[in-house]
């Protein structure tokens, strides 16, 4: 039997893994400070984790794009991750990075609806057409909008032109053999409520299925297995294993105006 907790340990196999927080927290506050088009803490609920942060290109925006950030459903904010908006932000689309309630303080299920409210919220501020990204955690409720018992309204869904998941955990059920879960609460029915693998996909917005070469064999399964279902079930679905990258630096290409992931997010 598998160790589920090694199979999803990424911290464990990268050597330095927790260095690569603070070097974010720093990336990320350097970019605040000189990115003067940006309306902080931007509240889409009542609780203390519902605020987004938006960034604002030069110009009338193309569009939204929405980043999810990762931390398995326990750790980590929006604020790691603000200079990710960079490589959007320099072909003129605005960003919007959404933190949420996290475990234990919430179930995944209210994760998914808490995102749902964000994206709402930050499409209200802007016209035009949307794009959905996530990484790790936010990979799966980033493909939660897009599964057709989403709490998004369809005027909302009508904009969403496309979803890149970035190492997103998309079938939940072996974390309920974790020590993980022991913070999460999984059971099996919300493990399967709450699988994308699992439900129905809105089969007219295109997917992304992204993942590092060098990423744990669980996340790259996780990629595929995605990948291969959903195209059988009409979705426009493409898969992309980028070499050398592992999971704490996959999303580097973020911040690249000309890299492949931002042009697999915009193109």
């Amino acid at each position: 039997m598998k160790d589920w907790d090694d199979e999803f340990d990424n911290v464990g196999h990268v050597p330095n893994a927790l260095g690569f927080f603070d070097i974010w927290c720093g990336r990320a506050a350097a970019f605040r400070n000189t990115h003067t088009k940006a309306e902080i803490n931007q509240p889409y609920g009542d609780m203390e984790r519902q605020k987004f942060d938006m960034f604002w290109p030069e110009g009338t925006p193309k569009g939204l794009v929405v980043f999810i950030h990762g931390g398995y459903w326990k750790r980590l904010d929006r604020s790691y991750f603000s200079d990710l908006a960079a490589g959007p932000l320099a072909h003129g689309w605005a960003v919007a990075m959404p933190s949420y309630t996290l475990a234990p303080n919430a179930y995944i299920h209210e994760m998914t609806f808490e995102i749902a409210h964000a994206v709402t919220a930050a499409a209200k501020r802007i016209e035009g057409p949307i794009r959905l990204i996530g990484h790790s955690a936010g990979g799966h409720l980033a493909t939660r909008m897009m599964c057709k018992d989403t709490s998004l309204d369809a005027s909302i869904i009508s904009r969403i032109e496309n979803v890149v998941s970035v190492s997103g955990v998309h079938d939940l059920r072996n974390l309920c053999h974790t020590e993980l879960n022991e913070v999460l609460r999984l059971s099996t029915e919300e493990a399967i409520s709450e699988s994308p693998y699992l439900q129905t996909p809105l089969s007219n917005i295109p997917l992304n299925c992204w993942v590092g070469a060098d990423e744990r064999p669980e996340f790259i399964s996780q990629t595929k297995i995605l990948h291969e279902k959903w195209s059988e079930l009409g979705v426009d679905t493409k898969l992309m294993i980028e070499p050398t990258m592992h999971h704490f630096t996959v999303v580097d290409g973020l911040k690249d105006m000309n890299s492949e992931m931002v042009k697999a997010l915009l193109g």
